[in-house]
């Protein structure tokens, strides 16, 4: 599996240790941290904490996907995301944009994205279009369904076979579009269409997910509904199951970790790497 992912005006090396994605949202409705960073003061500030906590990349979201969620516009999606992107260019730390709408990779890019991250797969009309003459990463994710409607009744016949399928074809059809292999990163999507089963049988198969698509694989798990389905704690108490599941993500092949809490798990994945390592 190559261990390789070109991240714009970054390099990574995915063979030494796992990666960090800090999330930055700045929406007014997430379904962890919503309204907190939305001023560009607060979005910056919050930026600099994860740097100095040791943040590989900076995941900002303009739009909320927790279960339910209405989209918005994309100017709407634009206002929220530019100015932060633009603020935070000079940190030297790769900067990721979360959108399904191809009018808003096209901005990002031109602002100096590193990477789109797409909850949708790039299937959007025109979206890998808009991202294919650049050289940001992309992460193609699973999801079943949209947002509004994802957790409604989801049902797969063998969902490790499915989501690994999906992942495969939308990765060729990105490399067809003109898309580089080593611009790419997969994601199961956990909790976009998926019951707490569903979930807890990808995590224990993202060696199997990452053979088969041979492709570094980011694992999402921070803070959502199945950490707190098992530990039985609220949103704001689901730290040590949000380390306990970014650990065994790694265990299990994942390179990147997209998570809110940074220091922890930086600190946790230092220590997991001093035991782990020969």
């Amino acid at each position: 599996m190559r261990q390789f992912l070109q991240c714009g005006r970054f390099d990574f090396k995915l063979d030494k240790r796992p990666l960090v994605m800090g999330i930055l949202n700045v929406t007014p409705d997430s379904f962890s941290d919503g309204g907190q960073f939305q001023s560009l003061e607060f979005a910056v500030e919050r930026a600099e904490l994860m740097v100095a906590a040791g943040v590989d990349m900076i995941d900002i979201g303009g739009e909320s996907t927790r279960p339910g969620s209405p989209s918005v516009t994309v100017a709407d999606e634009l206002a929220r995301v530019m100015p932060v992107l633009y603020a935070l260019h000079g940190m030297e730390k790769p900067l990721s944009v979360d959108t399904c709408k191809p009018e808003v990779m096209r901005e990002a890019i031109i602002a100096g994205a590193d990477m789109i991250n797409d909850i949708n797969g790039f299937r959007a009309p025109g979206a890998i279009e808009a991202v294919a003459n650049s050289d940001c990463g992309l992460c193609v994710m699973h999801m079943q369904g949209t947002p509004q409607h994802m957790q409604d009744q989801p049902v797969y016949a063998d969902v490790v076979g499915e989501v690994t399928a999906f992942l495969r074809e939308r990765v060729d059809a990105l490399v067809a579009g003109g898309v580089e292999r080593e611009r790419i990163c997969v994601d199961p999507g956990f909790g976009f269409g998926k019951t707490l089963e569903h979930n807890y049988l990808l995590l224990r198969q993202l060696g199997r997910i990452r053979d088969e698509v041979g492709l570094p694989v980011l694992a999402g798990m921070s803070r959502k509904s199945m950490i707190g389905a098992v530990t039985g704690r609220t949103v704001e108490k689901r730290l040590a199951g949000s380390l306990s599941a970014a650990l065994a993500a790694v265990a299990h092949g994942a390179r990147i970790v997209r998570v809110h809490d940074v220091e922890d798990t930086v600190d946790a994945l230092k220590v997991w790497q001093a035991a782990t390592t020969d």
